[in-house]
């Protein structure tokens, strides 16, 4: 089994920048992929980024694209996400999750598609 835990998150204002973390343990060899989502509160949890374990190839939220950056750093079982000219629009928890199995680059962005996943961590950003 894979488990996966964030850290990172915490209060900025406007315009500043977060890198969330998500290390990865167990067996993560049957990683086929990394994503980050978001839920604001009453929201529905959304796609922010997804990074392919093997080949690197990303995925964006149109919203965050320029402004976020999905790595992975696969030596040591992490993956990062680094958020510039964050908005008060992206106040949310964010969770990593992650796919084991290769039909998830069929739905990159559908959170059905990962199987395990963090327990969050909060990001507010002021205004």
């Amino acid at each position: 089994q894979v488990q996966v835990v964030e850290s990172g998150g915490g209060l900025v204002q406007a315009g500043g920048s977060l890198r969330l973390s998500c290390a990865a343990s167990g067996r993560t060899f049957s990683t086929a992929a990394m994503g980050w989502f978001r839920q604001a509160p009453g929201k529905e949890r959304e796609f922010v980024a997804a990074i392919n374990w093997n080949n690197g190839v990303t995925n964006y939220k149109d919203s965050v694209k320029g402004r976020f950056t999905i790595s992975r750093d696969k030596a040591k079982n992490t993956v990062y996400l680094q958020m510039n000219s964050l908005k008060p629009e992206d106040t949310a928890s964010y969770y990593c999750a992650a796919a084991l199995g290769s039909s998830w680059i069929l739905r990159p962005t559908n959170k059905m598609a990962y199987d395990i996943w963090g327990q969050g961590t909060q990001v507010t950003v002021s205004s």
